[in-house]
């Protein structure tokens, strides 16, 4: 006997305008899935986590490695460390005006992520 499987099943028709269509293929992605995949979860009942968040985090995370190597270049001029000898005040000024930047960048990345939540 053959095991059944869901390409050997009939389909489930759902009848959508071309709109409502474009909403569920955006849903879809957002989590990962294709539509066919999401609509079946979603019909089980299975909670659904989009990925969207994550892509953020790591938006962040690599920022937050930036600032990290910024800070430490200033702590090395701070420290009188003679590999930082060379640093002007020139340099130390356009790595501070860089971190500035950095955090600019950081906090509309955290915007982006909190706001959409907030409006719901």
């Amino acid at each position: 006997m053959k095991n059944t499987t869901r390409k050997n099943t009939t389909p489930i028709k759902v009848y959508r305008l071309p709109h409502e269509r474009e909403a569920i293929k955006a849903n879809a992605a957002a989590t990962g899935h294709t539509a066919s995949n999401y609509l079946l979860r979603v019909g089980i009942g299975y909670p659904m986590k989009s990925i969207l968040d994550n892509k953020r985090v790591e938006e962040l995370v690599k920022i937050n490695c930036d600032l990290g190597r910024l800070g430490g270049l200033l702590k090395l001029w701070l420290t009188n460390d003679e590999r930082a000898a060379t640093f002007g005040e020139p340099t130390i000024r356009a790595v501070l005006s860089k971190t500035s930047d950095t955090q600019n960048v950081m906090l509309e990345v955290i915007r982006r992520i909190v706001l959409p939540r907030s409006k719901n």
